[in-house]
């Protein structure tokens, strides 16, 4: 990894780019050209060959903060549903009252805690034995917060009708947010390889004592 600042000739700023049709400043990323670009070799970072492991080493707590995120998002979102269930009605009945309403309730609550509990182990493991040790327990949660968000987010959405997708509430920047992190830190495919070779490697391991 190189640090090459903004100011270097050579860099060209194309555009900001967007998520779901939506501009993301100051947030989000920027295209940006390269042509014939030259830094000193002291820009380096820790040494040729290290930005991987330099990668690694964020992305670990990065990716929990990011699951950290994602939950406070659910719970948000739960709330929001709640209100408008408690406000709307339909059918002479408040949408609270109404058993579909509930059991989505029920669901949502569910797997939130679900999740918050596995982001609390990956959180304590990585506090208490170190990155390497966590970094199953770090894919898992990475794999189920966003589908969790994403899931409890869309039912929301759900609940307030046409007023889910507009601007009129922050669900539909909750939904962009949460779906865009099944992709970025690496997507869910590569978690579930991932996790799959090392369970493969720990079971491999009991089979043969």
């Amino acid at each position: 990894m190189i640090i090459v600042p903004m100011e270097t000739p050579g860099i060209t700023k194309i555009r900001p780019l967007s998520v779901y049709g939506s501009e993301d400043p100051p947030h989000g990323h920027l295209e940006l050209k390269f042509e014939n670009v030259r830094v000193p070799a002291s820009n380096l970072i820790l040494g040729e060959g290290r930005g991987f492991e330099i990668a690694q080493g964020r992305l670990g707590p990065g990716r929990i903060h990011h699951c950290m995120r994602l939950i406070g998002l659910a719970e948000r979102s739960l709330g929001l549903l709640c209100d408008r269930a408690f406000q709307r009605k339909a059918f002479k009945k408040r949408l609270i009252e109404m058993d579909v309403i509930q059991h989505k309730i029920a669901e949502c609550r569910i797997s939130i805690d679900q999740a918050r509990l596995l982001v609390l182990k990956a959180a304590h493991t990585i506090d208490v034995r170190g990155v390497k040790a966590a970094r199953q327990q770090v894919a898992m949660i990475k794999v189920v917060v966003p589908r969790m968000a994403v899931s409890v987010i869309d039912e929301a959405i759900q609940v307030h009708g046409g007023a889910g997708v507009s601007s009129d509430t922050p669900l539909a920047g909750f939904y962009a947010i949460a779906r865009s992190l099944r992709i970025a830190d690496g997507p869910d495919e590569v978690h579930l390889s991932q996790i799959a070779k090392q369970e493969i490697l720990a079971q491999s391991k009991k089979s043969m004592l």
